[in-house]
């Protein structure tokens, strides 16, 4: 079994250089008057860990919000 561990680990590494080769083209994002240029790997990785946050912490505040509504110690 740790062979294919070992297997997806190298699997998925490979997927993402592989992403990561083919994505070298820079772009420019714009906010109201700032502007960053960036390579398009980067740029995507950044939104993606934004949205696990944002995400996340909705999640957890709703769940937050849920349980006090329902606590019967109020």
């Amino acid at each position: 079994m740790r062979f294919v561990y070992i297997g997806l680990i190298v699997l998925v590494t490979a997927v993402v250089l592989l992403f990561k080769f083919q994505n070298l083209t820079s772009v420019t994002v714009q906010f109201l008057s700032m502007s960053y240029t960036m390579p398009m790997t980067v740029l995507i990785i950044l939104v993606y860990v934004l949205g696990m946050f944002t995400g996340g912490t909705l999640w957890w505040l709703l769940r937050t919000w849920y349980q006090g509504a329902f606590d019967k110690n109020r």
